[in-house]
């Protein structure tokens, strides 16, 4: 049974996907997460790259670890100061974190390049071996483009934030 919406546990910080309403985003997208300021004034933007909707599927372990290794790469090949792409915990999609604030438009046209390069990615994934990778031997390629050019065949898009509605929710 799942738990009741609630406002965050006052012991620990907010988490700001948790804040997200899964049910109102319309996967395959882009979406500014938020943007921190660092101590010397610099900025770190951190974007969802959503690949699939939210509870309606998730990306298989292997596949979505390959995505990773090849977005890496990708990203940075399109897009200036790319600092991370992680996969979510939910599988749905990654992160991604860049140095400043570059646009919406921007990302999405770099996200759209790097799934196109993944989509047609004929030589071996990079960073796999016993030194480069915690798990290397967990690794699917086909699934990985197969995801991509299903995300691309459907149309990416700039998602704005839907917040979750917690008025009327009682504290845990």
């Amino acid at each position: 049974m799942p738990f009741p919406l609630s406002a965050h546990n006052d012991r620990m910080a907010n988490v700001e996907s948790f804040d997200l309403d899964h049910t109102k985003v319309r996967a395959p997208y882009v979406r500014l997460a938020g943007v921190k300021a660092t101590p010397r004034g610099d900025h770190i933007s951190k974007y969802d790259l959503r690949l699939l909707q939210p509870n309606q599927g998730a990306i298989d372990p292997a596949a979505i670890h390959t995505l990773e290794h090849l977005l890496a790469g990708y990203l940075r090949d399109h897009l200036e100061n790319v600092v991370d792409v992680s996969p979510m915990g939910c599988r749905t999609g990654l992160y991604m974190a860049v140095i400043g604030e570059p646009d919406e438009q921007g990302v999405l046209g770099a996200f759209e390049a790097a799934l196109r390069d993944t989509a047609g990615h004929d030589r071996p994934i990079p960073g796999v071996s016993e030194l480069e990778c915690g798990n290397y031997r967990d690794h699917d390629l086909d699934a990985a483009r197969r995801h991509a050019r299903e995300a691309l065949a459907q149309g990416l898009k700039v998602q704005e934030t839907v917040l979750l509605d917690r008025s009327g929710t009682a504290s845990m």
